[in-house]
């Protein structure tokens, strides 16, 4: 389980770890990775004797479009160097948003290929009112009248070799559209384009 905790968002690991020690997988052994910027400053909590934690350096990250790249990258990175040679083939990642607090279990239900939580903002909403990115230059167009959800950030999951495709990509498409002068609305937008073509559970 990856969760990153960039600058301000360190205050959060706590209440984090707390409710995924609580609620998440329970039963199962859950490696935690928490990316930052600041590893002085993230508190090492408690874990159940099966769970580690490992801290993650990474670079500093000015604003959200940076943050966004830098998470990708990170991710990508990440399982390059080090998870792929920890698992095999069905063991699963999950990148989480280090402000999720989980009030119900999680459990293997979520386990698949690959798995993307709906954005809740929209879950309710017609699809012509989703932030999908409406400029044809940008790497992450979607015409009108495609796209299913509107997916968010707070969960991306699944296979290793799935998170790991799917990381790269995103981190390729963003760097295309920064080459360009274009800036993503929402940092779910590389995400809502990949998705488009790769349909999660």
């Amino acid at each position: 389980m990856i969760a990153s905790a960039i600058e301000k968002y360190v205050k959060f690991v706590d209440h984090f770890l707390e409710s995924v020690e609580k609620h998440l997988m329970e039963g199962y052994q859950v490696n935690y990775y928490t990316f930052t910027n600041h590893p002085q400053a993230v508190p090492r909590a408690g874990l159940q004797p099966a769970q580690s934690l490992c801290m993650v350096p990474i670079r500093n990250c000015s604003h959200w479009q940076e943050i966004s790249m830098c998470r990708m990258e990170a991710i990508n990175g990440h399982i390059a160097e080090t998870i792929h040679w920890e698992v095999d083939c069905w063991i699963l990642v999950f990148c989480l948003d280090i402000a999720t607090v989980f009030h119900n279990p999680w459990g293997a239900e979520t386990l698949r290929e690959v798995v993307v939580a709906l954005y809740p903002g929209y879950f309710n909403i017609p699809q012509r009112r989703f932030s999908y990115v409406g400029r044809s230059t940008s790497a992450t167009f979607i015409p009108d009248g495609e796209g299913d959800f509107y997916y968010g950030r707070a969960v991306i999951g699944g296979l290793v070799k799935k998170v790991y495709d799917f990381t790269e990509m995103c981190h390729i498409t963003i760097l295309a559209d920064e080459t360009s002068g274009i800036m993503a609305a929402r940092q779910e937008s590389h995400l809502n384009r990949y998705v488009l073509s790769h349909k999660p559970a």
